[in-house]
Formats: structure tokens, C-alpha cells, sequence
């Protein structure tokens, strides 16, 4: 597979070098290493799908769209929390 080329900040392109040298490895193999094991938005969305119907199948566990939103917001206020420590 041919490589490529992407621009970003220095910065940046200088944290993740010393985040994969940290690993053992080289920018590109993180970079490799990334793009292989993060999700899309797409994969995302059906593996929590995939969640919701073994929950379901499960123990029944079936939350409504307000009820979704309701926890979502809940997670969402304690990972604001989480970070700001």
C-alpha cells in the first residue's frame, strides 16, 4: 500500500512521535497501529446496536429514545467531571 502524506501542526506531529516512542514504536506504525483499532462512526454506531440487542435479549433492557438521551446526558456530565479532576 502506497504511503501518504498529512499535514498537521508540528506540535502534534511531535506528541504522537513521543507517545509512539513510548509504545515502542514508530510514528507511522502508531499511526498504522490507530487507523487499524479506532472505530468509524459507522462501526460505532452498529456495535452499540449490537450492544442494545444482547442487552435486550438479555435481561429485557430496552430504554426509550428520552430515555437514551436522559443517559447519554448522564454520561456526558460525569466525563466533564472526570476531566476537569
Amino acid at each position: 500500500m502506497p504511503d501518504a502524506n498529512v499535514r498537521i501542526p508540528a506540535e502534534a506531529r511531535d506528541r504522537l512521535a513521543r507517545i509512539a516512542s513510548s509504545e515502542g514504536m514508530s510514528l507511522r506504525g502508531y499511526l498504522s497501529h490507530l487507523a487499524e483499532t479506532l472505530l468509524t462512526p459507522e462501526e460505532r454506531t452498529a456495535r452499540a446496536e449490537q450492544a442494545r440487542t444482547a442487552l435486550r435479549e438479555w435481561n429485557g433492557y430496552n430504554p426509550s429514545v428520552s430515555e437514551q438521551a436522559s443517559l447519554d446526558a448522564e454520561l456526558d456530565r460525569r466525563l466533564g467531571e472526570a476531566g476537569a479532576r
